[in-house]
């Protein structure tokens, strides 16, 4: 299970499992293979990269790259906590919350999807999906339902990653067929049940522990109650995102950051895992 948290959330993602590789490659090893991969927002981008067929040390490196095709939004976390405020502050049920983010995803002024593509093409080894199971979340704009993806949907990769993505008031939602997708983080970061079927789960999440949640208790209470095994981003870690996790500049430390945790959190992973 690999969450969303902007570009400093792929980049610690994949530090955090190469410096579990770097400690404890049984452990790794057992996480590269999980029978199923989920990721929502940023974690979408991890879980298809993991699927690409480049390895750990090509993908960390990917992330401490100097050059980048990512772009600057130039909007950060309080222009989104603006929106999220905003939407679930009036009334109505979470579903009526999420329809309003909706609209304002589909109306905010932001680069054309064609440009937002073009990034999410590059950001990605492969623009096929892999022959395992992936699972990549995203919301419809006008009905705030949550959609998982994967290889049987009739839908690209690259199209879905895009949608996992499309952080609302930040980047266009994403078009697929007659519907508009944004990202699969808006009504929780880790989407936990879209992993219902698994008995065994572990969860990457580049945020604090005590991260503030519009929808309650958040990720905390969906990791504990599926007794999985849930790693959130330390104190160091969330130093190296910097004040904003959508600046590509935050991806070498982040990833740095998330390599040093990974190796500390190696021993609990291996543990949980019986390896």
């Amino acid at each position: 299970m690999l969450a969303g948290g902007g570009l400093a959330g792929i980049a610690w993602e994949t530090g955090v499992l190469t410096g579990i590789a770097d400690e404890a490659p049984a452990a790794a090893q057992v996480l590269l293979a999980s029978d199923v991969l989920v990721g929502t927002s940023a974690g979408s981008t991890v879980a298809a990269q993991l699927g690409s067929g480049l390895d750990l040390p090509a993908l960390f490196d990917r992330q401490i790259a100097p050059t980048t095709a990512e772009i600057n939004p130039g909007a950060g976390i309080e222009d989104i906590t603006e929106i999220f405020l905003s939407a679930v502050t009036a009334p109505g049920s979470k579903t009526e919350k999420l329809q309003r983010i909706g609209a304002i995803a589909l109306s905010a002024d932001t680069v054309a999807e064609s440009v937002r593509r073009t990034v999410i093409e590059h950001r990605l080894p492969s623009h096929e999906w892999p022959d395992r199971e992936l699972r990549i979340t995203a919301i419809d704009t006008a009905t705030g339902e949550l959609v998982a993806f994967d290889r049987t949907s009739g839908v690209s990769l690259v199209d879905a990653v895009a949608a996992s993505c499309a952080v609302p008031g930040v980047w266009p939602p994403v078009t697929i067929g007659s519907r508009r997708f944004m990202d699969g983080g808006v009504g929780s970061t880790i989407n936990m049940a879209v992993a219902d079927d698994c008995d065994v789960a572990v969860a990457l999440l580049p945020q604090g522990e005590a991260s503030p949640s519009p929808w309650g208790a958040g990720a905390v209470e969906e990791v504990a109650a599926r007794n999985a095994l849930g790693v959130f981003a330390d104190d160091e870690a969330l130093a190296a995102f910097g004040a904003n996790p959508l600046d590509p500049a935050c991806r070498a430390p982040s990833a740095q950051a998330g390599r040093a945790q990974g190796r500390r959190v190696a021993a609990r992973v291996a543990d949980y895992l019986g390896v």
